[in-house]
């Protein structure tokens, strides 16, 4: 897929999520996560993860990403790049929640792939792996 001009890459999105890091909100966590959704036709969308005093009003980066592609008119993916840290610190592999999967399976199909950092290496998973029985209608 190619972004502005260039070929997007695992790494390439990887570092368009590490963008998000600063932007995003969670003074309750202190869990910052950028998340870099590619769309099938070569747009890319971020999102940030923006917590709120109520935690219900919360939400994650991916969702972040997804519902503003989705309000743009987007609806094929086929990738998202997700990082994190928390207090600072690059630590453990951000998977996305249980919410995030079922949102990622309504618009997305079973080979979807899913980046995260591991350390300084890339791991990618599908969707299916992710959630191999996830709910729909």
């Amino acid at each position: 897929m190619l972004f502005d001009g260039v070929e997007i890459t695992d790494d390439i999105l990887m570092e368009l999520a590490k963008e998000l890091l600063p932007r995003s909100y969670a003074p309750y966590s202190n869990i910052n996560v950028g998340a870099a959704l590619l769309t099938k036709g070569g747009k890319v969308y971020f999102g940030c993860n923006v917590e709120n005093s109520s935690y219900s009003a919360t939400i994650c980066a991916e969702r972040v990403a997804f519902y503003t592609a989705i309000a743009q008119g987007d609806r094929e993916f086929d990738a998202i790049a997700i990082t994190g840290i928390k207090n600072g610190d690059v630590g453990e592999p951000f998977f996305p929640c249980g919410t995030c999967l079922q949102v990622m399976r309504e618009f997305c199909d079973d080979d979807f792939k899913i980046i995260v950092e591991k350390g300084f290496e890339n791991e990618s998973y599908t969707l299916k792996e992710l959630l191999p029985n996830g709910f729909g209608l």
